[in-house]
């Protein structure tokens, strides 16, 4: 065997190996002379038929096995041989053909690619500065909720004989959608029960069915949105036959002990209690996305160092792949979404190197602080992941059991979050107080001013 570097750049090397057809011959004839003491042939005794014979009975097969083996081989005495530290998988590329291998008249040459991982050294995240955004709860957060709940609870009767549907009265209604006179997959439905305002249906529907009375149909006509989650819908006109079978109105529903005990609380005081803590906690959860985020950026703006180009491309190739989904989805063009297909490569070729130098960061982070994901976290989130999807729970969690890369994606953001966790710990965390609707904004989406 014989093994020779061909490149050298920055953090990619290029080994060429090759397997003289001699050695991959006397391999297989190794490989028939193990097995033939458990080969049974007609007309040979077992463990007597000659090597010759069982390689013309075998010998593409063996060659086959041996050329992997000599592949696998090969490339692994490249990246020992010369310690590395391969970033991702090596790319292996035969040369030549290899059919000719195979059949004995060549020898084996192929060339091992390797990405290498970037030497560098982590920032002190004791010195890290980082803003965490927080909001308290005000008795206001906790009426509004339970004007919600109250909202939520209410009973429906149905209105007088000719009375006319208003907004926020259920209607109980069939329907049958159509597009250029075509009825669509999903545009049929029979006794739905809809709450006039309550945005379940496309922009337009229920509006045009306020004044509506029970016995009455009506043509309704709406667009769907041109972001629609069906393609074949998104921004195409549709009629609805709609018959209003019945109107109901909304009672009022008293904000009082007895809602609280309806909901299985003791009394009214208990249930604002109970309220209070799950608005804190979606609180602090929407406080940790912005602090991740800010840890993120610092981390991002404290690291720079060469990225391994498979792993950049990797990223990137995932990445664009998305952009192309949603543009689809959405009829957009790169063009109409940031002037020229480049720019918006440029674009996202940027994220992907950030999400690279972020994983690789985060990676050693966590190596160099002894931070781990242990089975049983897996497995809680994989349960949890199984539980989306009810009636099939079984089948999920059987899936990531037996498939470790869906593991390994099922690990990896436990571990980043692990980490970040860690770090928050250690940086100099300063508070900074905003109203709720900040607190809830995409962090992307944050002003500078606010960032500041």
């Amino acid at each position: 065997m014989q093994i020779t570097q061909t490149a050298s750049e920055d953090l990619r090397r290029v080994y060429a190996v090759t397997i003289p057809a001699s050695e991959l011959d006397s391999r297989v004839t190794k490989r028939l002379e193990e097995m033939k003491g458990r080969v049974n042939l007609k007309g040979f005794r077992p463990g007597k038929a000659p090597v010759s014979f069982l390689k013309k009975q075998f010998g593409k097969s063996v060659m086959g096995e041996v050329v992997q083996e000599a592949v696998d081989e090969g490339s692994q005495k490249a990246i020992s041989d010369n310690q590395l530290k391969p970033a991702i998988t090596p790319r292996i590329e035969p040369v030549g053909d290899v059919q000719e291998v195979v059949d004995g008249k060549a020898d084996l040459q192929f060339t091992v690619t390797v990405d290498l991982m970037p030497e560098f050294t982590t920032t002190d995240v004791s010195q890290l500065k980082v803003e965490r955004l927080t909001s308290d709860v005000g008795d206001a957060d906790v009426k509004e909720a339970l004007d919600n709940i109250a909202k939520q609870s209410r009973n429906y009767v149905a209105r007088a004989e000719g009375e006319a549907a208003q907004k926020d009265d259920t209607v109980v209604i069939d329907f049958i959608g159509s597009v250029y006179g075509v009825e669509f997959e999903g545009g049929k439905g029979e006794g739905f029960n809809l709450t006039l305002g309550s945005g379940q249906f496309i922009p337009g529907f229920e509006e045009q069915l306020i004044g509506a009375k029970a016995g009455e149909a009506r043509d309704v006509n709406v667009s769907f949105p041109a972001e629609y989650h069906a393609p074949d819908l998104a921004g195409k006109a549709a009629l609805f036959k709609v018959t209003v079978n019945e109107v109901k109105a909304p009672e009022e529903s008293k904000i009082d002990d007895a809602l609280a005990q309806k909901l299985g609380m003791t009394d009214l005081g208990q249930l604002s209690e109970r309220i209070r803590e799950q608005i804190k906690a979606d609180y602090t959860r929407a406080s940790r996305v912005h602090l991740k985020r800010r840890i993120l950026d610092a981390l991002d703006e404290a690291h720079d160092f060469p990225l391994p180009p498979a792993m950049v491309e990797t990223e990137f190739a995932n990445i664009w792949a998305q952009v192309l989904d949603e543009l689809k989805r959405e009829g957009k063009t790169a063009e109409e979404e940031a002037g020229s297909e480049e720019k918006l490569r440029e674009e996202y070729r940027r994220i992907a190197e950030r999400r690279v130098r972020l994983g690789l960061v985060l990676g050693k982070i966590g190596e160099q602080n002894g931070i781990t994901v242990a089975n049983d976290e897996v497995q809680r989130a994989i349960m949890s992941r199984a539980r989306q999807f009810p009636g099939q729970e079984q089948e999920v969690f059987k899936f990531y059991s037996s498939n470790q890369q869906a593991q390994a994606e099922i690990r990896a953001p436990i571990f980043e979050d692990k980490v970040v966790d860690f770090i928050a710990e250690l940086a100099q965390v300063t508070d900074k107080a905003v109203d709720r609707e900040t607190l809830f904004h995409d962090p992307d989406d944050i002003p500078e001013s606010i960032k500041g």
